[in-house]
């Protein structure tokens, strides 16, 4: 198995903004003998991106900061109505992130080490590597504490957000473009072109509204124990937090 470590924030540093309709998806696209698609198969190299916070990990990144902050409550509600597609995601993530202001770096130490990476996370990427598939993640998270978290499950490509910093202190800013939906989209067709991967032999799985562009551009979008409006979007969903289902997808 080997680490690709392919880590960006913005569009510029891997040219997703050439992305826009590359037309990946009808010239590769498969389909059994009823003109149906086809399942992706595990006997062919694949794909597989899924969120950060709820869905490779139990836990949401930016609320475990907000208990350090103190204004944890107030953060999670935020969190909750942006899952929920009620609030914009860019601007209720810098919301959230101005009430971090004043937080010293090591915070990230404290929060990863409260993290748990949801059940069954690492069984399936390593049975994903065994059948030649690559795992990407995209987090509306931070490098910060997503690098750590790709580096101990084995994952090949990841993007997330940075947190800037002056003087060892969170700044309360968000460094660069914003990892929302439609970078989370874009993501998923970049990497599964630089692979080679037929978008038809992608997954995608999130938990949220911004994860719905992807879940519906891939092979097969599952939701994963997720909000209302990304499961009705997706084609199937899982709702209990073991993430081994996946594999009963792939044919």
């Amino acid at each position: 198995m080997t680490q690709e470590d392919v880590h960006f924030v913005d569009n510029s540093e891997t040219g997703l903004h050439d992305l826009h309709g590359f037309g990946m998806d009808s010239d590769q696209s498969q389909t059994d003998e009823h003109g149906m698609p086809l399942a992706p198969t595990l006997a062919k190299p694949g794909l597989l991106v899924m969120d950060v916070d709820s869905t490779l990990i139990d836990e949401e990144v930016i609320d475990e900061l907000g208990e350090a902050a103190g204004c944890g409550e107030e953060i999670a509600a935020v969190t909750e109505r942006a899952m929920r597609g009620e609030l914009e995601f860019c601007d209720a993530l810098r919301a959230r992130v101005a009430l971090l202001k004043g937080l010293p770096v090591s915070v990230f130490d404290t929060v990863h080490d409260k993290l748990h990476f949801t059940h069954g996370a690492l069984e399936l990427i390593d049975t994903l590597h065994a059948h030649g598939w690559k795992v990407g993640v995209v987090s509306g998270g931070f490098h910060e504490v997503v690098d750590r978290l790709a580096a101990e499950g084995h994952i090949d490509y990841w993007i997330a957000n940075r947190l800037d910093v002056a003087d060892g202190k969170l700044t309360g800013k968000v460094l660069g473009d914003i990892v929302c939906k439609t970078v989370k989209l874009h993501a998923l067709k970049s990497w599964a072109e630089r692979l080679g991967v037929p978008m038809s032999q992608t997954v995608a799985v999130g938990d949220g509204a911004n994860d719905i562009p992807m879940i519906q551009a891939a092979g097969l979008g599952l939701a994963f124990c997720a909000k209302p409006k990304t499961q009705l979007a997706a084609d199937d969903a899982i709702n209990v937090r073991d993430l081994t289902r996946v594999l009963d997808y792939l044919r």
